[in-house]
């Protein structure tokens, strides 16, 4: 976790890893809108010390069970503008499959067990925690998007889980 801008060529590994064929990056950015409301802004908060060991604890899981040689996830924190890059995954593995498929995990995963709080700030000068998704795993059922029930009590609270995670 960071909240700096993140340095996504540093994260790639360009220059190891000779036994990967595949690469696979996902970069998600701050949208303009979420669910018709339009966005202005907005600010991540987290449990760090939580945080940063549940995403090692996902990046590891995926080296294992994707076979992959690297594995990176990094996520911003405090206030972002629309268009600035909130999270980054990097997958490499032999093939491609198994990266695009490690890739989708990690943030996947990150988004429901990683204590990250999102708060967007709209242009009528409203704001609202934006629901997470339970990080409990025995809360969770076969379907990948869930409801976090926690919500900044002085805000209004605006459902998310639609599988996008900035």
């Amino acid at each position: 976790m960071t909240e700096y801008p993140i340095a996504i060529d540093e994260l790639l590994a360009l220059d190891r890893y000779p036994e990967c064929g595949g690469l696979a990056l996902f970069a998600g950015t701050v949208r303009d809108h979420h669910q018709g409301l339009p966005v202005e802004s907005l600010r991540y908060t987290a449990y760090a010390p939580l945080a940063e060991k549940r995403i090692a604890e996902i990046e590891q899981q995926a080296r294992e069970r994707f076979g992959l040689s690297y594995c990176r996830v990094v996520h911003r924190l405090g206030a972002l503008r629309i268009g600035d890059v909130a999270i980054v995954c990097v997958a490499r593995a032999a093939h491609r499959a198994e990266a695009f498929e490690a890739c989708r995990y990690l943030v996947d995963e990150v988004k429901h067990q990683a204590p990250i709080w999102k708060e967007e700030f709209y242009t009528d000068g409203s704001s609202a925690y934006v629901q997470g998704c339970c990080i409990r795993p025995d809360s969770r059922s076969g379907d990948q998007h869930h409801a976090h029930t926690d919500s900044h009590p002085d805000h209004h609270r605006v459902p998310h889980c639609d599988g996008d995670h900035s």
